[in-house]
């Protein structure tokens, strides 16, 4: 007998643990507090751009490998914005699996399918281009500019290197440069002062001689870029506006085309893919020859390479 008001089991729903909320806790708990700011930065944004506004109002139980393809299918994005919308979301999931919220991951599923654009290479300046800027670098007016100019184009190094760069580090008498902190920006305008970000990146490189005889002196605990405070993203891009109307060049004035065209041409002089890797303070040769080597030679270069070995011609 059925009486009235009664609640059977089966037509209970069990509570849910709506994803938005889910996926804060996550994020505030366990991950903000043990990764870098960047990083975090990064992991905020895949969750406010991408992941809360469609998942955000769902329960973590229901969300399916369709509704992740679904969202994969709808980003615009290139193919590296989406792996770290993956990395995201496969973090979150494998809590709610750990917390026996779900009895699979979704994101684990053999025919969710990920795929987008390549990013865009950074393409390094030519030869004619860095010897314009070289030659030109007495007609940027500020001392500051100068250095930068002369830090950054003549030595593989990233930007945040340079800006983390102080005047103790600038070994004269040696001609090193001492690579020991770094200078990020995580919130674009406040500059954070860290270590390198991987024990590779720990390093000294040659100083150049041109650079040499273009680099004032300092107070040791100094910043090269900045003095007492290091350069913020802003400063940074006024700067390269500034040197830019300088010396006159037509392109735009890019620190990553920098570091892209030193290691280049490292290379390209020296083949010597551990000299470059060396320089570039990256852990594996892969990555070196991957991001950074684009090679010089044009293809009647490669053919000939290729004659000459063999003894053709």
């Amino acid at each position: 007998m059925k009486l009235i008001g009664e609640i059977h089991p089966e037509t209970v729903k069990t509570c849910g643990h709506n994803f938005r909320v889910y996926a804060k806790n996550w994020f505030v708990t366990y991950s903000n507090p043990n990764i870098e700011r960047a990083t975090a930065q990064t992991y905020q944004r895949q969750l406010t751009s991408y992941i809360y506004p469609v998942f955000g109002d769902m329960d973590v139980e229901d969300v399916t490998t369709d509704h992740i393809q679904t969202l994969f299918n709808g980003m615009d994005v290139a193919k590296a914005s989406k792996d770290k919308t993956r990395m995201v979301l496969n973090m979150i999931f494998d809590m709610a699996l750990d917390d026996g919220i779900i009895v699979k991951n979704p994101m684990k599923s053999k025919r969710l399918r990920i795929t987008g654009r390549a990013s865009e290479p950074t393409e390094e300046y030519s030869i004619e281009q860095m010897q314009y800027l070289i030659s030109h670098i007495s007609a940027v007016k500020s001392d500051t500019d100068r250095a930068y100019l002369a830090l950054q184009a003549l030595h593989p190094l990233r930007l945040e290197e340079v800006l983390g760069l102080k005047w103790e580090d600038v070994d004269r008498e040696h001609m090193q440069l001492h690579i020991c902190r770094a200078v990020t920006h995580p919130t674009r305008n406040m500059p954070e002062v860290k270590v390198p970000k991987t024990k590779a990146s720990v390093r000294s490189v040659g100083l150049s001689k041109l650079a040499l005889d273009i680099l004032g002196e300092g107070d040791p605990d100094e910043f090269v870029v900045g003095g007492e405070k290091p350069f913020s993203y802003t400063q940074v891009r006024r700067m390269c506006e500034r040197i830019r109307k300088d010396t006159g060049f037509e392109d735009k004035i890019t620190p990553i085309r920098f570091r892209t065209t030193v290691l280049t041409d490292i290379y390209d002089q020296t083949k010597d893919i551990k000299q470059a890797q060396a320089a570039a303070g990256h852990t594996t040769a892969t990555m070196t020859l991957k991001y950074y080597v684009k090679g010089r030679s044009g293809m009647h270069e490669a053919t000939s390479a290729v004659e000459r070995a063999y003894g053709v011609g």
